[in-house]
C-alpha cells in the first residue's frame, strides 16, 4: 500500500473474506476495486478503530441502537464542537481521546523539532480518518453489484427494490469522499504555508444534500436489511462478515454486522464538522482559506441543525396500550378555516395519524394543556383533488392595506420598544406593556396572511382546510405524510382514554412551542436582516427528464415566509442556466428558501380556487441568513441539494442604510442619480423618456401581470435598462419590447429611487408629514392640495402622470392582485424618502426602522392622493384654494 503521510502507518493487510452464498471468492474480489488501486480491499482494522468500544465492533451494535424503552433508535448526531462518543478511543484512565490527536501526537514526537504547523497535524489527522472512511464504504459496497447479479436470475437473493433501499446513496458518498482524498492527499504531502484546502472542504459541505437523501431513508434501510437478514438466510450471511486481518504481524479476527457499517455515513458528519472548527482555530484570518473554513462549517452546522429533529426519535414518541411506538414526525402552528373562520391550531403528526389541537385556557401558574379537536389515522387521511374544490368553502382574507397596516405598527411599536431600552431607565412596564401589543399584533397578522390552501379529507368523515403562507409549507407538509402512508397502516381508532392520554402528551413531545413572533425571541437572538438582498439564480442540474423549469425565492418577514422573486422558464431541458439577479428587500429576514417548478401548460389542471395553474414542486430548499457570511462586499456563492437536484446562486447583502442613500450621479450626461429638473431640460420634456417609456411598456403588456412592480425583475436586465438610458442608446425601444416586464417595472422603481432629491423634493417633506397628521377633511385637502402646487413643474407633472397610470394597474386589481394600497407601500417610501443629508439629521439610525412612523405616513400620502379623484395639472395651478366636493 502507497504510503499518504509524512510518517508511515502500522501495517494491516487484507488475508480472507467471508464467502458469500452461491459466490465464489475470486468472483467477488473481482468486483471489488481498492480505493489505492492495490489488487486487495483495505478495510476498517486501524488500531485506532480497534480500541473503539462504542463503534458496534465490539457487542452487538443493534443493541447499541436501543433506547431505554427498548425501541430501536437512530443514532443522534452531536453538532456541538466536542468528541463525538462514536470517534472516541479511551485512554489509560477510561478517557475520551480523540483519533486525531492520537495521530496528532504520534507525529509530534518526530516532527516538533521541524516546527510541523499544528493545521497540517489536524489535516493529517483527518485525511488518516478519510482513508479508512473510504475503506468503510468500500466494504458496505461490497456485496452490491453480486446482489444486483443475482436480482435478475431465477433465485434472487434480493430484489432490486430491496437492494436500492439498503445501499441507497452509498455509491455517491463514496465518489465524493474519493474525490475529496484524491484532491487534498497532495496538498498534504507538498505542504507549505501558501497550500489552500478550504475549496475543497467547502464543496464537500456543499454536497451534504447526499447524506440528507441518506439519512431520510437510514432507518428504513436498517429496517429493511433486518427483515430481509431474517427471512433469508443467504443475506443472513451475507450481512455478517467475518474478516481476518493481520495487525503490527499478529492475526485477528473480527464480526459485525452490516447495520454497523451503515451508520458510518452518519457519524462522518459529525467528524467534518469537528475537524472544521480545529482548523478555523489554526487557521490566521487573513489566510485564503478561513471565509471558505467558515463557509464550510456555517453549511455543515445548518444541516446538522435540520437533521438532528429527524434522527432522534426517543423524545418523540409514546407507547401506544398494545406496546406499539407511536412517534411524532412533525408539528407546527397552522391556520384552521373552521366553521367560516379562522383558527390558530397546533398540528401533530404522528407516525399513524394526524391530531389537531389548540392549547387550552390555564390559570396563572398552571400547567399549560393541549385539547384535541380532531384526529384522522393516516390510512384514512387522503388529499382532495382539484375537482373536489367546488363544495369547499370560499377563504376568507383581509384586504390588502389591512395587512400592511398590522406590519406597520408592528414595526413601530418595535421602535417604540428600542427607545425605551435605549433610555436606561427602569420602566419594564412600559416594555412588557409593548410587547403584549406587539404579541397581539403580530398573532393578529399570522392568523390573517396565510392564503396558500392546504385540504385533507377522512374518508369515512368530513374535510377540513388549513391556509398556509408559502407553497414549500404545505409540500413539507404533503411529504411528510405521503411518506408515512408509504408503509403498511393498519386503521386506528382511538378510546376516548386513549385520546386523553395522546392529546395531554403533546405538550411534552412537540417540538414548535411558540408562534413564530418576535415577541417571544430573545433579546440576544438575531433581529434578522434589514435592506436588500441580492441573488443571483445561475443553474440546476440533477433532473431525470426535459421538462420547463423555473425557480421561486422565498424570504421569511413578520413570521412567515412570502415569494419575493422568480425566474423565467427554462423550456425542454434537464439543465437550466437561468443567471438571473434579483434584488430582494429583508424585513427582519433570517432565511432564504428556493423552490423548483415544472411549469404545467395543460389547462385541464386548472385550480378552481385562484384560477392559476398547478405546476409540480420538483425540489425545494433553504439557507440560513448569517449576518457574518452574506454581509461582506463579495458574492457568497452556495448550492442548496434538494431531492437529487442541485441549485446553484449567490448572495450578497446591502444593509438598508446603504441600500437607501441618494447619491447623485457623477456623471450629468445620464439620467440616473441626476436631478429631474436637469433631465426635463436637456430632453426638452415636461416628464422624463425613461417613465414614459417605462409607463407605456407596462400598460402595453404588464398590467394584467400578478405582483406588478411588487415581484422582482432580473437585476441584470434592470442594470442593462439603466446602462442603455443612461447612454441614450438607440435601440432602448426594441431593448424594451424584448425585456422581461418585471425588470422594466423595476428600472421605473430604480430610477425614482435613485433620484438625488426624492421627486416630491426634501424641501416639502416635512409639511407633507404634518398635512397627512391632520384630522379635518378639509384642512388636509387644502395642505395637501397646496404642497402639490408648491413643487417644481417637471416634479409636478411627473408625479400627476405616474399618479393616473398606478390607478390604472390598480383597476386590474382581480387580475394583477395589486391595490391601491399596495402600490402606495411600493412608491410611497420610493418617492418621498429624504436624501440622505435629511435622514441623518432625523437621526434614523436603526435598521428595524424600516417601517418607522415615517414609512408609514409615507405610505399614507401617496395613497391620499392615488385615492383621491383625477387631479389636473391646469386646475391645480389655478386655484390658489382647492376644494373637493367630497369635503
Amino acid at each position: 500500500m502507497p504510503t499518504h503521510f509524512p510518517l508511515p502507518l502500522p501495517t494491516m493487510s487484507y488475508r480472507a473474506c467471508q464467502s458469500y452464498p452461491e459466490f465464489p471468492p475470486s468472483s467477488l474480489l473481482a468486483e471489488t476495486h481498492s480505493v489505492f488501486g492495490t489488487e486487495h480491499l483495505w478495510i476498517d482494522f486501524s488500531q485506532e478503530n480497534l480500541n473503539y468500544n462504542t463503534d458496534g465492533y465490539e457487542g452487538d451494535p443493534a443493541e447499541d441502537r436501543k433506547s431505554q424503552d427498548g425501541s430501536e433508535t437512530m443514532p443522534f448526531i452531536d453538532e456541538s464542537p466536542t468528541m463525538s462518543p462514536h470517534l472516541c478511543a479511551r485512554g489509560q484512565d477510561g478517557e475520551a481521546v480523540s483519533p486525531t490527536l492520537i495521530f496528532t501526537l504520534a507525529c509530534l514526537s518526530d516532527y516538533t523539532e521541524k516546527g510541523l504547523e499544528m493545521k497540517k497535524l489536524v489535516l493529517s489527522g483527518f485525511l488518516a480518518s478519510e482513508e479508512i472512511y473510504i475503506n468503510q464504504l468500500e466494504a458496505l459496497l461490497l456485496p452490491m453489484k453480486p446482489l444486483k447479479a443475482t436480482a435478475t436470475t431465477s433465485k434472487p437473493v434480493l430484489t432490486m427494490e430491496q437492494i436500492e433501499t439498503i445501499f441507497f446513496m452509498i455509491q455517491d458518498i463514496f465518489v465524493i469522499h474519493k474525490e475529496f482524498y484524491d484532491a487534498i492527499s497532495p496538498n498534504i504531502q507538498q505542504w507549505d504555508e501558501k497550500v489552500t484546502v478550504g475549496h475543497l472542504f467547502q464543496k464537500l459541505a456543499s454536497q451534504l444534500g447526499v447524506y440528507k437523501a441518506f439519512v431520510d431513508n437510514y432507518k428504513v434501510a436498517v429496517e429493511t436489511a433486518e427483515k430481509c437478514s431474517l427471512a433469508n438466510s443467504q443475506f443472513q450471511k451475507i450481512s455478517e462478515v467475518r474478516y481476518f486481518i493481520t495487525y503490527d504481524h499478529s492475526f485477528y479476527s473480527l464480526m459485525f454486522v452490516f447495520a454497523a457499517l451503515l451508520y458510518k455515513p452518519i457519524d462522518r458528519v459529525t467528524r467534518s464538522t469537528l475537524v472544521l472548527h480545529d482548523l478555523l482555530k489554526h487557521t490566521p484570518k487573513d489566510h485564503p482559506d478561513f471565509p471558505l473554513l467558515q463557509d464550510a462549517l456555517r453549511i455543515s452546522q445548518n444541516f446538522l441543525s435540520s437533521i438532528n429533529e429527524e434522527i432522534d426519535p426517543r423524545r418523540t414518541a409514546v407507547t401506544t396500550p398494545k406496546g406499539e411506538v407511536r412517534q411524532l414526525v412533525k408539528d407546527g402552528f397552522l391556520v384552521e378555516m373552521s366553521e367560516g373562520t379562522r383558527k390558530l391550531r397546533h398540528a401533530f403528526l404522528f407516525t399513524d395519524l394526524l391530531l389537531c389541537a389548540k392549547m387550552k385556557k390555564t390559570a396563572v401558574g398552571r400547567h399549560q394543556q393541549y385539547e384535541c379537536k380532531w384526529y384522522i389515522p393516516l390510512a384514512d387521511l387522503s388529499f382532495q383533488t382539484l375537482d373536489d374544490s367546488d363544495s369547499l368553502p370560499h377563504i376568507q382574507t383581509l384586504p390588502e392595506h389591512e395587512i400592511e397596516e398590522m406590519k406597520i405598527k408592528i414595526s413601530s411599536i418595535k421602535s417604540e420598544i428600542q427607545k425605551e431600552k435605549k433610555a436606561q431607565k427602569s420602566q419594564s412596564r412600559n416594555v412588557d406593556r409593548l410587547r403584549k401589543k406587539m404579541n397581539e399584533q403580530e398573532s393578529c397578522l399570522l392568523l390573517n396572511s396565510p392564503t396558500i390552501p392546504f385540504r385533507i379529507h377522512n374518508k369515512h368523515g368530513k374535510s377540513y382546510l388549513f391556509l398556509l403562507s408559502s407553497d414549500y409549507e404545505r409540500s413539507e407538509w404533503r411529504e411528510s405524510i405521503q411518506k408515512l402512508q408509504k408503509k403498511d397502516l393498519q386503521a386506528c381508532v382511538l378510546s376516548s382514554v386513549e385520546l386523553q392520554v395522546l392529546t395531554g402528551s403533546c405538550f411534552k413531545l412537540r417540538t414548535v412551542h411558540n408562534i413564530p413572533v418576535t415577541s417571544n425571541k430573545d433579546d440576544e437572538e438575531s433581529p434578522g436582516l434589514y435592506g436588500f438582498l441580492h441573488v443571483i439564480v445561475h443553474k440546476a442540474t440533477g433532473f431525470k427528464e426535459s421538462a420547463n423549469l423555473y425557480c421561486t425565492l422565498e424570504v421569511d418577514s413578520f413570521g412567515y415566509f412570502v415569494s419575493k422573486a422568480i425566474t423565467r422558464v427554462f423550456r425542454d431541458t434537464t439543465e437550466p442556466q437561468w443567471n438571473e439577479e434579483f434584488e430582494i428587500e429583508l424585513e427582519g429576514s433570517q432565511c432564504l428558501r428556493i423552490l423548483c417548478y415544472e411549469k404545467c401548460y395543460d389547462k385541464s389542471k386548472l385550480n378552481k380556487d385562484d384560477n392559476e395553474i398547478v405546476d409540480k414542486i420538483m425540489g425545494k430548499g433553504q439557507v440560513q441568513l448569517d449576518p457574518q457570511t452574506v454581509q461582506s462586499k463579495n458574492w457568497h456563492m452556495d448550492v442548496i441539494e434538494m431531492n437529487g437536484i442541485k441549485v446553484e446562486f449567490s448572495m450578497k447583502f446591502t444593509s438598508r442604510d446603504l441600500s437607501l442613500k441618494r447619491t447623485p450621479s457623477k456623471k450629468q450626461s445620464g439620467v440616473f442619480g441626476v436631478k429631474i429638473s436637469v433631465v426635463t431640460k436637456r430632453e426638452r420634456s415636461k416628464v422624463p423618456y425613461i417613465v414614459r417609456q417605462c409607463i407605456e411598456e407596462v400598460e402595453k403588456r404588464g398590467i394584467d401581470e400578478v405582483g406588478i412592480y411588487r415581484i422582482s425583475g432580473v437585476a441584470t436586465d434592470i442594470q442593462a435598462l439603466k446602462a442603455a438610458f443612461d447612454a441614450n442608446t438607440k435601440d432602448i425601444l426594441m431593448m424594451l419590447s424584448d425585456m422581461d416586464i418585471n425588470a422594466i417595472a423595476g428600472t421605473l422603481k430604480l430610477y425614482f429611487r435613485e433620484l438625488p432629491e426624492p421627486l416630491l423634493t426634501d424641501r416639502l417633506y416635512p409639511a407633507f408629514m404634518e398635512g397627512i397628521a391632520l384630522s379635518d377633511p378639509a384642512a388636509k385637502e387644502n395642505c395637501m392640495m397646496h404642497l402639490l402646487r408648491s413643487l417644481p413643474d417637471p416634479n409636478l407633472i411627473t408625479f400627476l402622470i405616474l399618479l393616473e397610470h398606478l390607478k390604472r394597474v390598480a383597476e386590474k386589481e382581480p387580475v394583477n392582485k395589486m391595490s391601491l394600497h399596495n402600490l402606495a407601500t411600493v412608491f410611497g417610501p420610493t418617492l418621498l424618502r429624504p436624501s440622505e443629508s435629511e435622514i441623518s439629521k432625523a437621526h434614523i439610525t436603526l435598521a428595524s426602522d424600516i417601517w418607522s412612523h415615517d414609512v408609514m405616513a409615507q405610505v399614507q400620502v401617496l395613497l391620499y392622493y392615488l385615492q383621491h379623484p383625477p387631479i389636473s395639472f391646469a386646475e391645480l395651478k389655478k386655484n390658489t384654494l382647492y376644494f373637493s366636493t367630497d369635503v
